[in-house]
Protein backbone atom coordinates (compact mmCIF):
# COMPACT_ATOMS: atom_id res chain seq x y z
CA UNK A 1 0.00 0.00 0.00
CA UNK A 2 1.43 3.29 -1.09
CA UNK A 3 1.95 5.93 1.93
CA UNK A 4 -0.31 9.45 1.85
CA UNK A 5 1.94 11.96 0.84
CA UNK A 6 2.67 13.82 3.74
CA UNK A 7 5.14 16.66 3.17
CA UNK A 8 5.74 19.49 0.29
CA UNK A 9 8.77 16.74 -1.08
CA UNK A 10 6.24 14.04 -1.39
CA UNK A 11 4.06 16.05 -3.84
CA UNK A 12 6.77 18.45 -5.39
CA UNK A 13 8.12 18.76 -8.80
CA UNK A 14 11.45 18.29 -8.36
CA UNK A 15 13.28 19.41 -11.50
CA UNK A 16 11.90 23.13 -11.68
CA UNK A 17 12.36 25.88 -14.89
CA UNK A 18 14.14 29.12 -13.32
CA UNK A 19 15.77 32.13 -14.76
CA UNK A 20 18.99 34.11 -14.19
CA UNK A 21 18.85 37.95 -12.92
CA UNK A 22 19.08 38.66 -16.84
CA UNK A 23 16.48 36.70 -18.56
CA UNK A 24 14.67 39.30 -20.89
CA UNK A 25 10.67 39.78 -20.53
CA UNK A 26 10.19 37.68 -23.57
CA UNK A 27 12.46 34.79 -22.66
CA UNK A 28 10.09 34.69 -19.75
CA UNK A 29 6.95 34.29 -21.66
CA UNK A 30 8.34 31.87 -23.60
CA UNK A 31 9.29 29.68 -20.92
CA UNK A 32 6.20 30.64 -19.07
CA UNK A 33 4.16 29.24 -22.37
CA UNK A 34 6.33 26.38 -22.97
CA UNK A 35 6.15 24.53 -19.78
CA UNK A 36 2.73 25.91 -18.78
CA UNK A 37 3.42 27.48 -15.63
CA UNK A 38 2.31 30.98 -14.32
CA UNK A 39 5.73 32.06 -12.31
CA UNK A 40 9.49 30.85 -12.31
CA UNK A 41 12.20 31.35 -9.82
CA UNK A 42 14.62 34.01 -10.22
CA UNK A 43 18.50 32.44 -8.98
CA UNK A 44 21.77 33.80 -8.74
CA UNK A 45 24.44 32.18 -7.86
CA UNK A 46 24.49 28.52 -7.51
CA UNK A 47 21.14 28.57 -7.62
CA UNK A 48 19.93 30.49 -4.39
CA UNK A 49 16.33 31.93 -4.83
CA UNK A 50 16.15 35.86 -5.02
CA UNK A 51 12.63 36.27 -6.17
CA UNK A 52 9.96 35.10 -8.26
CA UNK A 53 8.65 36.73 -11.58
CA UNK A 54 4.59 35.44 -12.33
CA UNK A 55 1.74 36.50 -14.60
CA UNK A 56 1.14 39.17 -12.76
CA UNK A 57 4.18 40.83 -12.76
CA UNK A 58 4.67 40.76 -16.26
CA UNK A 59 1.34 42.09 -16.39
CA UNK A 60 1.75 45.89 -16.33
CA UNK A 61 3.42 46.36 -20.05
CA UNK A 62 0.37 45.40 -21.49
CA UNK A 63 -1.99 47.19 -19.51
CA UNK A 64 -0.71 50.13 -19.82
CA UNK A 65 0.56 49.74 -23.30
CA UNK A 66 -2.04 52.64 -24.55
CA UNK A 67 -0.68 55.22 -21.99
CA UNK A 68 0.92 57.00 -24.34
CA UNK A 69 4.29 56.13 -22.81
CA UNK A 70 3.57 58.06 -19.82
CA UNK A 71 2.57 55.16 -17.28
CA UNK A 72 0.09 57.96 -15.88
CA UNK A 73 -2.60 55.25 -15.48
CA UNK A 74 -0.64 53.61 -12.79
CA UNK A 75 -2.01 52.66 -10.03
CA UNK A 76 1.36 52.59 -8.05
CA UNK A 77 4.84 53.03 -8.72
CA UNK A 78 6.22 49.35 -8.59
CA UNK A 79 3.47 49.01 -11.42
CA UNK A 80 4.78 51.55 -13.18
CA UNK A 81 8.34 50.17 -12.73
CA UNK A 82 7.62 46.62 -14.15
CA UNK A 83 5.48 48.24 -17.03
CA UNK A 84 9.15 49.67 -18.20
CA UNK A 85 11.04 46.39 -16.96
CA UNK A 86 12.72 44.82 -19.40
CA UNK A 87 14.66 41.82 -17.07
CA UNK A 88 13.70 39.79 -14.62
CA UNK A 89 15.62 41.49 -11.73
CA UNK A 90 13.54 44.15 -12.26
CA UNK A 91 10.04 42.63 -13.29
CA UNK A 92 10.40 39.91 -10.16
CA UNK A 93 8.73 40.19 -6.85
CA UNK A 94 11.33 40.00 -3.88
CA UNK A 95 12.48 38.75 -1.69
CA UNK A 96 10.45 35.27 -2.78
CA UNK A 97 7.79 33.78 -0.76
CA UNK A 98 9.20 29.98 -0.40
CA UNK A 99 8.61 27.10 1.44
CA UNK A 100 11.13 23.93 3.05
CA UNK A 101 10.64 20.36 1.32
CA UNK A 102 9.87 19.02 4.86
CA UNK A 103 6.79 21.41 5.52
CA UNK A 104 3.40 19.86 5.59
CA UNK A 105 0.87 20.22 2.78
CA UNK A 106 -1.41 22.14 4.94
CA UNK A 107 1.06 24.40 6.07
CA UNK A 108 2.03 24.88 2.05
CA UNK A 109 -1.73 26.00 1.53
CA UNK A 110 -1.85 28.36 4.38
CA UNK A 111 1.17 30.35 3.01
CA UNK A 112 -0.50 30.14 -0.47
CA UNK A 113 -3.88 31.43 1.01
CA UNK A 114 -2.11 34.37 3.09
CA UNK A 115 0.36 35.25 0.20
CA UNK A 116 -1.98 34.63 -2.65
CA UNK A 117 0.19 32.88 -4.89
CA UNK A 118 -0.58 29.80 -7.01
CA UNK A 119 3.53 28.37 -6.60
CA UNK A 120 6.35 28.05 -4.16
CA UNK A 121 9.83 27.69 -4.46
CA UNK A 122 10.88 24.90 -2.47
CA UNK A 123 14.44 25.57 -0.96
CA UNK A 124 16.63 24.20 1.44
CA UNK A 125 18.12 25.40 4.63
CA UNK A 126 20.40 28.09 2.85
CA UNK A 127 18.02 29.16 0.23
CA UNK A 128 19.02 26.60 -2.74
CA UNK A 129 16.06 25.93 -4.54
CA UNK A 130 15.22 22.32 -4.52
CA UNK A 131 11.45 22.21 -6.67
CA UNK A 132 8.28 24.07 -7.05
CA UNK A 133 5.10 22.83 -5.46
CA UNK A 134 1.72 24.27 -6.70
CA UNK A 135 -1.71 24.48 -6.07
CA UNK A 136 -2.54 21.35 -8.24
CA UNK A 137 0.27 19.46 -6.48
CA UNK A 138 -1.37 19.91 -2.96
CA UNK A 139 -4.43 18.76 -4.43
CA UNK A 140 -3.52 15.35 -5.50
CA UNK A 141 -3.52 14.11 -2.03
CA UNK A 142 -7.52 13.64 -2.88
CA UNK A 143 -6.72 10.84 -5.75
CA UNK A 144 -6.06 8.75 -2.73
CA UNK A 145 -8.16 5.40 -2.82
CA UNK A 146 -11.07 5.55 -0.54
CA UNK A 147 -10.22 1.67 0.93
CA UNK A 148 -6.71 3.32 1.50
CA UNK A 149 -7.74 6.38 3.68
CA UNK A 150 -10.22 4.19 5.18
CA UNK A 151 -7.40 1.72 6.27
CA UNK A 152 -5.16 4.83 7.70
CA UNK A 153 -8.04 5.24 9.92
CA UNK A 154 -8.77 1.89 11.36
CA UNK A 155 -5.25 1.57 11.78
CA UNK A 156 -3.85 4.53 12.52
CA UNK A 157 -6.26 6.69 14.11
CA UNK A 158 -9.34 4.96 15.89
CA UNK A 159 -6.47 2.74 18.00
CA UNK A 160 -5.32 6.17 19.17
CA UNK A 161 -8.62 7.33 20.69
CA UNK A 162 -9.70 5.49 23.90
CA UNK A 163 -12.60 3.40 23.54
CA UNK A 164 -12.78 4.07 19.31
CA UNK A 165 -10.99 0.93 18.34
CA UNK A 166 -14.11 -1.15 17.53
CA UNK A 167 -15.59 1.86 15.64
CA UNK A 168 -16.75 1.03 11.85
CA UNK A 169 -14.97 2.98 9.23
CA UNK A 170 -16.66 3.31 5.20
CA UNK A 171 -15.02 6.00 2.84
CA UNK A 172 -16.66 6.73 -0.53
CA UNK A 173 -15.87 10.23 -2.42
CA UNK A 174 -13.23 10.86 0.27
CA UNK A 175 -16.15 11.34 3.16
CA UNK A 176 -15.77 8.94 5.89
CA UNK A 177 -18.60 7.59 7.80
CA UNK A 178 -17.75 6.36 11.37
CA UNK A 179 -20.57 4.41 12.90
CA UNK A 180 -21.09 2.09 15.66
CA UNK A 181 -20.93 2.49 20.00
CA UNK A 182 -18.53 5.26 21.31
CA UNK A 183 -19.11 5.17 25.22
CA UNK A 184 -17.88 8.22 25.83
CA UNK A 185 -19.08 11.08 23.91
CA UNK A 186 -17.10 13.89 25.02
CA UNK A 187 -14.39 11.79 23.04
CA UNK A 188 -16.53 12.80 19.60
CA UNK A 189 -14.69 16.33 18.87
CA UNK A 190 -11.46 14.24 18.83
CA UNK A 191 -11.70 11.68 17.10
CA UNK A 192 -13.72 13.99 14.60
CA UNK A 193 -10.55 16.13 14.28
CA UNK A 194 -7.90 12.78 14.04
CA UNK A 195 -10.31 11.85 11.28
CA UNK A 196 -10.50 15.01 9.29
CA UNK A 197 -6.24 15.40 9.43
CA UNK A 198 -6.24 12.13 7.07
CA UNK A 199 -5.03 12.88 4.00
CA UNK A 200 -7.67 13.10 1.47
CA UNK A 201 -10.63 13.29 3.62
CA UNK A 202 -13.03 15.60 2.08
CA UNK A 203 -15.51 15.68 4.90
CA UNK A 204 -16.83 13.13 7.47
CA UNK A 205 -20.44 11.61 8.92
CA UNK A 206 -20.76 10.29 12.46
CA UNK A 207 -23.53 7.77 13.17
CA UNK A 208 -21.98 7.06 16.42
CA UNK A 209 -23.87 5.50 19.27
CA UNK A 210 -23.33 5.98 23.14
CA UNK A 211 -23.30 3.20 25.57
Amino acid sequence: MLAAPRTVSDVMTHTAIAVGRRASYKEIVALMEQWQVSALPVLEGEGRVIGVVSEADLLPKEEFRDDAGSLAGAGSLTEAAKAEAVYAEDLMSAPAVTVHADATLAEAARIMARRQVKRLPVVDGVGLLEGVVSRSDLLKVFLRPDEEIAEEIRTSVLPEVPGAAGTGVTVQDGVATLSGPLHDRALVPLLARAVRAVEGVVDIRLDLAGG
